[in-house]
């Protein structure tokens, strides 16, 4: 393996043998309502989807060693009820959601101001966060062999009601050719793809970076960070 490069191992997670053979798409209605300081939030539409409990479930299962399950569970299952619960524990209410809310409002490069005739820095934007911030923290953990679940921003809004645009995928390997690095991901909305990935330019952060990918979303990526992940016993 050479520097700059973590591909999935053999015993690594790989959307095609440890991702749910269905993907996120379920009845047009709220799985659940969150409660949070900017009003009550309804998650888990079919366009929202269940994206961060499918992300946690799936991680749950193959920590546990089990077969993620193939078949489509129905509302009242006791695996659709682990996913709706894993995707609260994904949101990580309040804090996590304010998180999203905080990074929609952010511009995408930094912020500069004159002070006495020079540049001063007076807020870091996402592309500075994704890559100086967040990227070395989950790539210390893709080095461990640990997948890692992401949150990924997708809109600039200060609309509380576009937190649900966002989405969640889970990071299983990259690929770094100097400047650029190719993100490899499972994403809910994608299935068992192992061809799914994220990739940006590192080398300018300061300035809006262009992030390109075959996500399943309809919005551009701006910006990721690192989702605290906890182990759950799988349903």
């Amino acid at each position: 393996m050479r520097e700059g490069y973590r591909e999935p191992m053999v015993d690594s997670f790989l959307p095609s043998l440890h991702g749910f053979a269905f993907d996120n798409d379920w009845p047009d209605q709220p799985a659940l309502t969150l409660s949070t300081p900017f009003g009550d939030i309804g998650i888990g539409n079919a366009g929202g989807g269940l994206c961060g409990g499918m992300v946690f479930a799936a991680l749950d299962y193959f920590l546990a060693g089990k077969d993620a399950v193939l078949d489509r569970p129905a509302a009242g299952d006791p695996l659709y009820k682990f996913i709706v619960s894993r995707l609260i524990d994904s949101w990580h209410v309040p804090a996590g959601v304010a998180q999203y809310y905080q990074w929609m409002s952010l511009p995408d490069g930094d912020h500069v101001v004159r002070l006495f005739n020079r540049p001063v820095v007076a807020e870091r934007g996402l592309g500075w966060r994704t890559v100086r911030v967040q990227w070395p923290q989950i790539r210390k953990d893709l080095d461990r062999g640990l997948p890692v679940p992401i949150g990924v921003v997708t809109v600039a809004s200060r609309n509380p009601k576009d937190l649900a645009l966002n989405h969640q995928v889970l990071a299983v390997g990259y690929q770094a050719d100097g400047p650029r690095v190719t993100v490899r991901v499972y994403d809910p909305n994608r299935g068992r793809r192992d061809d799914i990935a994220i990739g940006m330019d590192t080398s300018a952060p300061g300035r809006p970076v262009t992030f390109d990918h075959n996500l399943g979303l309809r919005h551009p990526v701006r910006g990721f960070f690192r989702v605290a992940y906890t182990p759950r016993p799988p349903a």
